[in-house]
């Protein structure tokens, strides 16, 4: 249950008073002090303290505050994931129905691949529920596809640790990992075989925003006794076409080729 959920005051009072800024505009501190009937010197250390994150930011005459441009930023991260999502919901579908298996759009958080949509629309209904869950990026195959579309450099700092061994088929040498990425740009999707969990394989195409880069991965997971290596090749295919209908439909009409990592 939510109420269950231990609240942190000081966060639930610092959004309560933003809130209040995103409805009125500009608020001064005694006004959100009397709605949120709490001191009006908590009401300042709680603006003071969003005001150097840039999440409000106060009129040098009035001394009243609003909402700063730090929230444009954080919202535009999300609304990306947003038309990411939206433009990927219905070619999602048609390739959940046409492989019969999982279906999932992840994009790069830090240091892992979070999975930020999944559907499966296939007949056995028999899938791990990856929405939301961060993953590896080595051991993964819209981890690899991620990798293999970043400069040299950014992977380098991203496999900074030694590789973490999942299952025995989990590559953890960086020249065959390294290998991998370079196929991938050979055969434009990326596969794991049993490398995460065993009993699980997967392949991964790269989707491409409207300037060309890579901005996230569709991924299509299955068992592997389903999802079988003979297979591997034909469900990357229809992957990879998918992926370039999500990327036109996000705005990119060029050439991938164009837009190689350095």
């Amino acid at each position: 249950m939510v109420d269950e959920v231990p609240v942190v005051q000081s966060v639930d009072r610092a959004v309560a008073a933003m809130e209040i800024l995103a409805r009125e505009g500009w608020a001064g501190v005694t006004e959100i002090s009397r709605e949120l009937e709490i001191h009006k010197s908590t009401v300042f250390r709680l603006l003071a303290t969003l005001e150097r994150r840039g999440l409000v930011e106060q009129h040098s005459e009035t001394q009243k505050y609003r909402l700063g441009f730090a929230v444009v930023r954080l919202a535009g991260a999300v609304r990306s994931s947003l038309d990411l999502v939206r433009a990927a919901r219905p070619v999602c579908d048609r390739l959940s129905r046409r492989t019969d298996e999982t279906v999932n759009v992840a994009v790069l958080e830090e240091r892992e691949v979070v999975n930020i949509h999944q559907v499966n629309l296939s007949s056995s209904r028999v899938s791990v529920d990856w929405l939301g869950s961060h993953t590896p990026l080595h051991c993964t195959s819209s981890g690899k596809v991620l990798l293999a579309h970043l400069p040299v450099a950014r992977v380098d700092e991203l496999l900074t640790e030694p590789l973490r061994r999942y299952t025995p088929a989990t590559i953890t040498d960086r020249e065959t990992l390294q290998e991998q990425l370079l196929q991938v740009h050979e055969v434009g999707y990326a596969a794991t075989m049993e490398e995460l969990e065993e009993g699980l394989n997967a392949v991964a195409a790269p989707i491409r925003g409207p300037e060309g880069d890579v901005v996230a991965s569709v991924s299509v997971s299955g068992p592997s006794y389903r999802l079988e290596p003979d297979r591997l090749k034909e469900v990357g295919a229809t992957a990879t076409e998918a992926a370039a209908e999500i990327g036109r439909r996000l705005g990119f009409l060029g050439d991938p080729r164009e837009h190689l990592p350095e």
